[in-house]
């Protein structure tokens, strides 16, 4: 490889290791979920299609899986390439903190949340059953007695029929709270997804029919490598499509404009 190659030109070297293991870029957009069009420009060297941060840089880090390279050598060398502040923002200045640790730091969080449910199951069922029991023995020892019927009114007097009873009004629809924000996203198919919720930062595959939740009360930024593929709802309400179908799309939600999300807004 010519030494200004090495040097200078990041996309190129994308290129060359995927051409080396013979994958297509349509081979790539289809496991990671990012737009054929943005692989293109990546290896251009233009990175004006990706998005900013930390989630451009896992744009190069889910291509640098698909074609064997290193994921961390191939972010240093892209941070190299562009040191700008599109790219380097969020970038940790000292140690790398890896990406795995805080996956499994997840996944052993919902492994104690599952076992506390499924050990409190039995308990809970069991409070129900004697509450239950305990009401209808208190029914069958003191039966209620029928009311008395009511005296009919002297012969000649014209009976008083009683006004109905007015219709109840129904209740008005609970206001979305504005403290806080709960962020519901759920994939109709394989989606690539990374969030910052109130500084909070992860990335993942989310699986067809998988949902996340998310309980915000500053400010929510997400970036899905398929805006089409996810639905959102806040506090229950459903939320405007975020894209178009293989497009990227950037959220950036908090108390103040979320009402700008919501359908019929």
């Amino acid at each position: 490889m010519p030494a200004d190659r090495a040097s200078g030109d990041f996309g190129g070297r994308l290129r060359e290791a995927r051409e080396r293991r013979g994958i297509s870029l349509r081979q790539i957009a289809n496991a990671t979920k990012i737009a054929v069009g943005v692989l293109e420009a990546l290896e251009r060297n233009d990175i004006s299609r990706l998005p900013g941060g930390i989630f451009g840089r896992a744009f190069v880090r889910s291509y640098a899986v698909e074609v064997g390279l290193d994921p961390e050598e191939t972010i240093r060398q892209f941070i190299a390439q562009f040191p700008t502040d599109s790219v380097t923002v969020g970038h940790p200045a000292s140690s790398q903190v890896e990406d795995s640790e805080g996956l499994e730091s997840d996944r052993r969080t919902a492994s104690t949340f599952l076992r506390l449910i499924i050990v409190s199951l039995p308990i809970a069922a069991a409070v129900v059953y004697l509450t239950a029991s305990g009401r209808l023995s208190s029914r069958s020892a003191s039966p209620e007695r029928p009311p008395a019927p009511a005296a009919a009114p002297p012969s000649g007097v014209p009976a008083t029929v009683p006004d109905p009873a007015p219709a109840p009004t129904p209740a008005p629809p609970a206001p979305i709270k504005a403290d806080r924000l709960a962020v519901s996203l759920t994939a109709s198919r394989q989606c690539w997804l990374a969030i910052t919720a109130d500084g909070q930062k992860r990335e993942r595959m989310l699986q067809p029919g998988e949902r996340e939740t998310f309980d915000v009360r500053r400010e929510l930024v997400m970036t899905a490598g398929d805006a089409a593929a996810i639905t959102m709802t806040i506090n229950g309400v459903r939320a405007k499509p975020l894209g178009k179908d293989g497009v990227p799309a950037t959220v950036r939600l908090n108390p103040t404009n979320y009402k700008s999300y919501l359908e019929g807004r």
